[in-house]
């Protein structure tokens, strides 16, 4: 091999190690990077939920339903959620461009007003680039308020997706009234990203054992969440 050969050679090998350590590096930082919610009202169920969201949508959740009784919740009540979820890419974007717009949260961001008790939301952010945290209840940060409003809606699809499964396991003549909530609620926005319980409607979806309308209900959740 000649010596201009083998220097090209050597240069290829180089730059393609050098872009392969980059894309590591990044995908390190993207890794490390998330915003954390945590929220808490010991008048709902669940009580104490918490969300880690990364750049790419994935994202863990985690919950504790608290003392409500029986009486005062659905027939059937998820108990606490853990679990590994997937989040839309447009979400992730939008979650941590307000958190670069709003100095990584590190600000004080409660009103102070006296407005009705709706849950302390604690917003942190974790990344290369700096930390920062702030809690409030309600916010006249205009970003942080609709921030938090997407959220909660969130966390409501996913303990409704725990909540489904239980159904589909010692109730299934009770998914009908719980998917119809799904669908009103989906499109008025108290429910957000379907995409979070993916793997509850697709099951919905092929269970030739529930009812055709159950199906079909799960089939356009599936279709709208994409």
């Amino acid at each position: 091999m000649s010596g201009t050969k083998l220097l090209g050679l050597i240069l290829s090998l180089c730059l393609s190690l050098s872009f392969g350590l980059g894309m590591t590096h990044a995908n390190a930082q993207e890794s490390e990077t998330t915003v954390r919610v945590d929220f808490s009202n010991p008048g709902l169920t669940p009580s104490t939920w918490t969300l880690e969201l990364h750049p790419d949508g994935r994202a863990h959740f985690r919950s504790d339903p608290g003392a409500k009784t029986a009486a005062d919740l659905h027939e059937i009540e998820p108990g606490p959620v853990d679990r590994d979820i997937q989040l839309s890419h447009e979400f992730a974007a939008r979650a941590f461009a307000i958190a670069h717009r709003n100095k990584l949260f590190d600000e004080k961001c409660d009103s102070h007003l006296k407005v009705a008790f709706q849950g302390w939301k604690k917003f942190t952010y974790t990344g290369p680039d700096g930390t920062g945290t702030c809690e409030f209840n309600y916010s006249r940060n205009n970003d942080l308020q609709s921030l938090s409003d997407a959220f909660v809606a969130v966390a409501s699809t996913i303990v409704e997706g725990a909540r489904l499964e239980l159904l589909l396991q010692h109730d299934p003549l009770g998914l009908d009234k719980e998917m119809e909530f799904l669908k009103e609620a989906s499109a008025d926005g108290r429910l957000k990203e379907m995409c979070a319980i993916q793997p509850i409607l697709a099951k919905l979806a092929d269970d030739e054992d529930v009812m055709e309308r159950v199906r079909r209900r799960a089939r356009m959740l599936l279709e709208d969440s994409k």
